[in-house]
């Protein structure tokens, strides 16, 4: 027998890793353009509704208000219902409320608008726990999104308007959507709920593309371990480190 670990370790890295790094890299090009994208807005809703300085930084606060709170529920339902499904939501649900904002009516549609497009958003680092071997380098692609949506926006905005920035932004999201079949869900979750059939066929799946042989024997469940709880991370053995990540983020 042999576990999901196992298999892991013994299938290497290959094809199958760098094109799933693509894919999800790419997530980070979406992130970064629709967090970033305020920065080159403000100004520009500033002068057409007549805002206020703490009005044009709320907005920015409420997009990030929503990453905040949704990253937290979007969390408890992909250990629930698994990362996949949960990828999948958060990249149809930013790239539905961020079209709307671009017809946004008034300052408060706008605002509530993009604190759910930050709701969606948060959702995005689902994905992070299908490409861990390259999760360093995948930051890369923030950079990429963020260079790239100040370009479009020095040639959008003073031609056809912010609001058409906003949905060409939205496209590298929508596209994205396009190639979430070549995405397999996490081994691993499907194993910890029991469906060794499904993890099987990842992972067989994994080395075909690979080009290697899969382990022999049959796919076991790991030993049943307790799941962390939120009280964990202030229990006086962890408080140093979640305190110093937490101020640091």
């Amino acid at each position: 027998t042999f576990t999901v670990e196992e298999a892991v370790e013994a299938i290497g890295f290959g094809r199958f890793h760098i094109v799933l790094f693509l894919i999800m890299g790419s997530t980070g090009v979406a992130e970064a353009m629709e967090i970033m994208l305020i920065a080159v807005v403000s100004p520009l809703l500033r002068c057409e509704w007549q805002l206020r300085d703490w009005q044009v930084a709320l907005v920015t606060t409420m997009v990030f208000f929503g990453y905040m709170v949704f990253s937290i529920v979007l969390g408890l339902l992909a250990d629930r219902y698994g990362r996949w499904k949960i990828l999948l939501l958060s990249f149809l649900w930013a790239a539905y409320f961020s079209l709307l904002t671009s017809f946004a009516p008034s300052y408060t549609w706008f605002v509530f608008l993009r604190a759910m497009v930050g709701g969606g958003v948060s959702g995005h680092a689902q994905g992070c726990s299908c490409s861990n071997p390259l999760l360093s380098l995948g930051k890369v692609f923030w950079l990429a999104g963020s260079l790239l949506i100040i370009g479009l926006a020095s040639v959008v905005n003073p031609t056809i308007g912010w609001r058409w920035l906003i949905r060409i932004a939205s496209l590298p999201g929508i596209l994205l959507i396009l190639v979430f079949k070549f995405i397999p869900e996490s081994a691993r979750y499907n194993v910890s709920t029991g469906n060794t059939g499904a993890a099987l066929a990842t992972l067989q799946s994994i080395a075909r593309v690979n080009g290697v042989p899969m382990p022999e024997g049959h796919l076991r469940q790991p030993a049943k371990e307790r799941r962390g709880r939120f009280k964990d991370l202030i229990h006086p053995k962890y408080l140093r480190t979640t305190l110093q990540i937490w101020i640091i983020w």
